[in-house]
């Protein structure tokens, strides 16, 4: 009878834990899920850094822009292309700069020098 009574509890014991395994996981797919409001804003401060990538701001300027952007100033909107345009055409100038640097036969350092002037001479 005792035997019997250590497997119940046993059993009883390993079915606790994977149900409290399973909340935590259901719990952490809840935190992950965006509200519509925090998409925006992401999308939002997407569009606003690449449009300050794309102006060459740093430091103060740059986090004056970024506030501004981000607060909605006309003056300071992201530019009229959507951020999937503006990450397409980026994939486009990495591809022909990284064309470039392959007919060139540029390696290491040669190459990262090339593609960095290549990328920034594209903007």
């Amino acid at each position: 009878m005792k035997g019997k009574w250590k497997i119940a509890m046993a059993v009883t014991v390993i079915a606790a834990l994977i149900l409290v395994a399973c909340g935590a996981m259901a719990v952490e797919t809840e935190k992950k899920a965006k509200s519509p409001k925090q998409q925006a804003q992401q999308e939002k401060m997407k569009a606003c850094n690449a449009d300050a990538k794309t102006k060459g701001l740093k430091g103060d300027e740059r986090r004056k822009f970024m506030s501004e952007c981000l607060k909605g100033d006309s003056s300071a909107a992201p530019s009229a292309t959507p951020a999937k345009e503006t990450k397409a055409n980026q994939q486009e100038k990495m591809n022909a700069c990284n064309a470039d640097a392959k007919a060139k036969g540029l390696k290491g350092d040669e190459r990262k020098k090339f593609m960095s002037e290549c990328l920034k001479a594209s903007s």
